[in-house]
């Protein structure tokens, strides 16, 4: 039986990393007293997989799948402030929802009792997953290889396209498009800027037609950049780039089931989200995570 103090911890949907780490110290301290075998502390991880596996304390944030499906839009935005678990939970939402995903990491969790939500979900769709964390440097030119490292890694994930029955020789080339490597030293990801800013919506199209079946994307710390940016003098590049990665990922992308993006930051909608108002289905969950 779970201690008073670890039943919290579990229970809390907004509880943050520190908070949740505090009410399992003291958890620990309570078992340690009647000789309880203690699990790990995940200091510093943010897979769920990793945690699941290796028999770390998780906070059981697993009912924000079903309200996400209860309340989602076509877009829907999440900020928060640093280290309280937002990475945690796309990596949840991608263990969920990704096609061979291993069901049995949720079990014992709350969503797992949610029968037929999670036959109808779980394990369904193709999922894009990206992280814009590392999207930094000085200089404008740093900060686009950066991007292209990122893009280009998430699609050698679906090197299985290239050799795909369902996809035309010309979407084929397209693919390889996002994955060649360039001729220089360091193995650095070819695509152009034009590439790039499209790369997404190119990924989610090729991947609905080999699977026939709309993609998630999940874009974690998308704000970023764009910070960064700010910071090192090259804001407004930076904004248009994002702003054309973005708008063709999330409104024109036919192939989209929903998104979920999270951040920090809540950048204004008329400089990066435009055109993607409520009435076509952005959502801003504010600070449900």
């Amino acid at each position: 039986m779970k201690s008073k103090n670890l039943q919290q911890a579990t229970g809390h949907q907004n509880c943050s990393a520190a908070e949740f780490l505090t009410l399992v110290s003291r958890s620990l301290m309570s078992e340690r007293s009647v000789g309880k075998v203690r699990k790990k502390l995940p200091i510093g991880i943010d897979g769920f997989e990793k945690i699941r596996t290796n028999d770390f304390y998780y906070a059981d944030k697993t009912l924000f799948i079903k309200e996400l499906l209860q309340n989602w839009g076509e877009v829907n935005l999440f900020t928060r402030p640093r280290r309280f678990g937002k990475t945690l939970n796309m990596s949840m939402l991608k263990s969920f929802f990704e096609v061979g995903s291993d069901p049995a990491l949720f079990d014992g969790l709350k969503i797992a009792q949610e029968k037929e939500l999670c036959e109808k979900y779980m394990g369904k769709f193709p999922v894009i997953s990206v992280s814009l964390k590392s999207v930094d440097g000085l200089k404008y030119d740093s900060a686009v290889a950066a991007l292209r490292t990122v893009l280009g890694n998430e699609a050698m994930r679906f090197r299985f396209l290239k050799e795909s029955k369902k996809l035309s020789e010309e979407e084929k080339e397209a693919y390889a498009s996002l994955i060649k490597i360039g001729s220089g030293e360091g193995g650095l990801y070819a695509m152009t800027e034009e590439v790039a800013a499209s790369a997404l919506k190119t990924l989610s199209q090729l991947l609905e037609k080999h699977y026939g079946q709309k993609v998630i994307l999940l874009i974690d710390e998308y704000d970023v950049p764009l910070d960064k940016a700010f910071q090192s003098g090259y804001y407004d590049k930076m904004v248009n780039l994002i702003r054309n990665l973005l708008g063709n990922a999330l409104k024109t992308n036919d192939s989209l089931y929903f998104a979920v993006l999270t951040g920090c930051l809540r950048i204004s909608k008329e400089s990066i989200f435009t055109g993607l108002n409520k009435s076509e289905g952005t959502h801003d969950f504010g600070c449900t995570l």
